[in-house]
Formats: C-alpha cells, structure tokens, sequence
C-alpha cells in the first residue's frame, strides 16, 4: 500500500420527492474525468443498489442466508442449487417480461418465487398435455401482473435484519444443552 493515496472525491444529491434528499459522497481513484465522467459514476454508484437486492433474493429470499452443510462438498452443492433455482427464476422473469412487454427490473423475484410454488405441483400433473403449455403462458403472465413500484435514487440504510427464530441459539455443545434439559 502507498504512503499517500490520490483519491476524487464526487458529491451527488439524490431527490426522491416526499422525502427529503441526501447527498452522497464518493470517493474514488479514477482520477480522470474525462475517461471517467461524474455521471458515469454516479449512475455506476445508485446501480449498486440492484447488485445488493439480487444478492438478498439469493440470501434471504431463496434461504441461502444460512447453510447447513457439514462438509464443504455439501456446502458448494447447497450453493449450486441455491444459484441454478435463482437463475431458473430469473429465466421465468425474462420470460415474463419478453412475452407480456413489462420492464424486467420491475418484476419481483419474491413474487415470482410465490407464484412458481403455486403452480409447480400442477405443472407436475399436466406434464406432457396441452393443459401444462396453458398453464406455463398463465404463469408468465401471472408474473407479468405483478409489477414492482417504480423507485428511483433508493437509498436504504445497511443493516441486518433478522427475523427472530422460534428457538435459542446453539451456544454451547449439544450434549451440555441435552444435560440442561434433562435436568
């Protein structure tokens, strides 16, 4: 790491009307504003929001926020599954959104995720008839219905939420808690 560090320091206020606006520091090493216009990185900077909720579609969403592999092949497994169901929803969306003409980034994952659930045990049954084809264009468009608000300039604070489990932690070996209850 260098002694000194030459940094660009960019200021951009966001406005989302009813409510009041923030500004937004950022700083950067693209020096250049020429190869690096501010619009550029301020655009780059509020797509950043998108990154983090497909992450928590694939996290909290999917149940991927806490793996239960005990072994780090079935770890990497749990993982790929967890990855090939988002991608799978992903496509359904896509689809949605080519078949139905809605803006993809409006759709909802959580949403579409529902909607899967609901009609996956029929699509089993049809499979193979001309029933499970209507069924499928039904859940495109089911999907399509179901538009996101249009939320420009977002700002959410970072932090954690978690929902309270029903039951404690494990916070000590299981043999020591089996001894507790017992008594």
């Amino acid at each position: 790491m260098p002694e000194t560090l030459t940094i660009r320091i960019l200021r951009f206020h966001t406005a989302v009307p009813g409510f009041r606006g923030e500004t937004i520091i950022v700083a950067t090493t693209l020096l250049d504003p020429k190869a690096y216009p501010f619009e550029e990185i301020a655009g780059l900077y509020r797509d950043r929001w998108i990154v983090e909720l497909r992450l928590r579609d694939i996290k909290t969403t999917l149940g991927m926020d806490i793996l239960r592999g005990k072994s780090a092949d079935v770890v990497r497994k749990e993982i790929y599954m967890h990855l090939l169901v988002y991608n799978l929803i992903r496509v359904l969306m896509w689809q949605a959104s080519e078949s139905h003409d809605r803006p993809l980034h409006r759709l909802s994952f959580a949403g579409t995720l529902q909607r899967v659930n609901v009609v996956l045990p029929y699509l089993w049954l049809f499979s193979g008839t001309k029933k499970a084809v209507v069924l499928y264009q039904y859940l495109l468009s089911w999907i399509a219905r179901d538009k996101l608000p249009f939320r420009p300039n977002r700002i959410e604070p970072r932090v954690v939420k978690r929902r309270p489990k029903e039951y404690a932690l494990l916070n000590k070996p299981r043999s020591e808690m089996r001894e507790d209850l017992l008594q």
